[in-house]
């Protein structure tokens, strides 16, 4: 995997900064299959946004020409610390997180997406929604680069900003359900929790993870992560506060304040379902 080093384009090492969600793909044992958290309003951002990062992907599976030319790319294309700091490309802080390498890494940022961003988009609006994804993506982006000060190590994928999701997901929906697979060895099995639980372990993962890496070394960029989901639960604050602030906590499924909260659709095993406008 292509890691650009002090003369670029011209030479490329290997290994780069995978921006994945949670832990790498291949590694990971404890991951979120889906939320019991219905959202009342089409997500068509959301859709557009996983179609876009599918789009990009299929489009460079057929590889470069030549060595240069794919060093031109990720030159061009992704974030590059040291090229930040010179004062340079910029663009990078929002054309990478269109940028993913591999099925697992783009498949994992693509179900993360597609299982708490919906929620978010519904409460938020489409625009707003938008622009709260860029933002916690590029918010990211930035924070990576004051954490890896003069890393010539390209940098890519869309989950600072889907990290910037879960934040706004911990504010708003501390108690909807999620059903969580963990694998552990030859154990297998999917556990419902609060969403708190699980996003809290999330970051937690990711800042201890963050603390023993090495950004000139490649693999996870560990502080997109935490830097994007603490850029996204500061910038949820004012909705939250305006919408009822800690009464979210007494919300089991994340409904707006006021509304209903004794269906038996939170049961385990049954995702309630409501009608979309």
């Amino acid at each position: 995997m292509p890691r650009c080093s002090g003369g670029w384009p011209e030479h490329i090492d290997t290994g780069f900064a995978l921006d994945a969600a949670g832990v790498c793909p291949q590694r990971r044992a404890m991951f979120p299959i889906r939320d019991h958290n219905p959202s009342g309003r089409t997500p068509y951002v959301v859709y557009a946004l996983i179609a876009i990062n599918v789009l990009v992907f299929l489009a460079n599976l057929g590889g470069f020409e030549s060595y240069s030319a794919m060093s031109r790319f990720y030159y061009n294309w992704t974030l590059i610390p040291a090229r930040i700091e010179a004062g340079s490309g910029y663009h990078t802080l929002l054309t990478s997180m269109f940028l993913h390498d591999g099925l697992l890494h783009i498949g994992g940022n693509m179900l993360f997406l597609w299982i708490f961003g919906d929620n978010l988009e519904d409460r938020m609006g489409h625009a707003l929604f938008l622009g709260f994804y860029m933002a916690s993506g590029m918010g990211a982006g930035l924070i990576h680069v004051l954490t890896a000060p003069g890393s010539t190590v390209p940098t890519l994928g869309a989950s600072g900003a889907i990290a910037g999701v879960l934040g706004g997901y911990l504010l708003l929906y501390p108690r909807a359900r999620v059903d969580v697979l963990i694998i552990l060895i030859v154990f297998i099995r999917i556990f419902p929790m609060p969403a708190w639980v699980m996003l809290a372990f999330w970051f937690a993962l990711q800042a201890i993870s963050g603390l023993g890496s090495n950004p000139d070394a490649g693999g996870v960029a560990y502080w997109a992560h935490t830097g994007g989901f603490a850029v996204g639960f500061l910038l949820t604050v004012p909705l939250w506060l305006r919408l009822g602030g800690p009464a979210f906590w007494r919300i089991p499924l994340g409904e707006r304040v006021g509304a209903g909260s004794g269906d038996p659709s939170s049961s385990p095993t049954r995702i309630p379902r409501v009608p979309r406008r």
